[in-house]
């Protein structure tokens, strides 16, 4: 069973390899985890490209215990802030998150833990955080008991190459400006050459090192099919190779998820819809029920998945085109 954040000795300052099997349950890291570990521990600023299911978030999550104060994650997901902050609480993490998910006391209370320096990392979508009295109260937590680093996830998202385009992301070279000696952290899984060189220019990171590995996953196969009835075609591959299996089914419309995911359900599927249309209450029980429920099917808008952590899902399918290879 691994240590929590709160069994390290307090009057020693751990190694990077020691929070990652003391908190974290690891025994060594991957690939270029130590490198970008180290880099943003010692005060550095880094671009990260790597995998889904690389391993991302161990590259902010353990220099933030080693740094002093908290760490600010901007996260445009809802659905990647809930999951993660509840694995980190999980494991003796001080972690938590604000967005449109969580009524206005339950905010403030977070804000209150923030400021007395309570959390070790707090997830926070890009509005909240450009908010002047947020960047004023990240101003006060620094000077009582310093941030930690500023972690920019799905960082792809500043550029309009990219497939998911946010224009609050462009804002966020006010973290540069307001906080300059506090490092911060751009990652992204799915970032080609003009997309990098656009995140870099966007948000100030031209003295970053970058830390580029191949988006390819070798225990994945990819497969395009000539579509002539996407919902036949859907059953027919359901049927002969995923019965009883938990998976992804993508549409381009909020619409299109609602009744495909009724039509799987008329057939026996266990299947769920989640997109932005619905109500928060609907997509939370829904994504609850996703991770931690067996074979069941998520119908959804792309923006789902993205950073879910759910060891099983054995199959992704796209209904709809994609507008793009790389958001493919």
């Amino acid at each position: 069973m691994p240590a929590t954040a709160d069994d390290i000795h307090p009057t020693m300052t751990p190694t990077p390899r020691q929070i990652l099997r003391d908190v974290f349950g690891y025994a060594a890291f991957r690939g270029e985890q130590q490198a970008i570990v180290e880099h943003i521990t010692s005060g550095g600023d880094a671009l990260v490209l790597m995998p889904t299911g690389g391993g991302k978030s161990l590259c902010y999550q353990i220099p933030a215990l080693l740094r002093p104060g908290a760490g600010i994650v901007v996260s445009p997901l809802i659905a990647l802030m809930q999951d993660q902050v509840d694995a980190l609480t999980q494991l003796g993490v001080q972690a938590a998150f604000l967005n449109s998910s969580i009524n206005a006391d339950a905010a403030r209370e977070v804000q209150g833990r923030l400021l007395r320096g309570e959390l070790d990392l707090l997830y926070v979508a890009p509005e909240r955080l450009l908010m002047p009295g947020f960047l004023s109260l990240l101003e006060q937590v620094q000077e009582a008991s310093g941030l930690a680093l500023f972690a920019i996830d799905e960082a792809h998202c500043v550029s309009q190459w990219g497939h998911d385009f946010r224009p609050e992301y462009r804002a966020l070279t006010v973290l540069h400006e307001r906080f300059p000696a506090v490092p911060r952290i751009a990652l992204t899984a799915t970032a080609d050459t003009p997309t990098r060189g656009e995140i870099v220019e966007r948000l100030a990171l031209e003295q970053a090192r970058q830390f580029v590995s191949s988006f390819d996953r070798a225990n994945i196969r990819y497969r395009v099919t000539q579509k002539f009835n996407a919902r036949q075609q859907l059953q027919a591959f359901l049927e002969a190779e995923h019965a009883n299996d938990a998976g992804i089914v993508y549409c381009l419309s909020r619409k299109k998820v609602e009744e495909t995911a009724a039509w799987l359900k008329e057939r026996g599927w266990d299947a769920l819809p989640y997109h932005a249309g619905l109500d928060a209450a609907t997509r939370s029980k829904n994504q609850s029920r996703f991770l931690r429920e067996e074979g069941v099917v998520m119908v959804a808008t792309v923006a789902f998945g993205m950073g879910i952590d759910k060891p099983n899902v054995r199959f992704v399918a796209h209904l709809d085109l994609p507008k793009s290879m790389e958001g493919y």
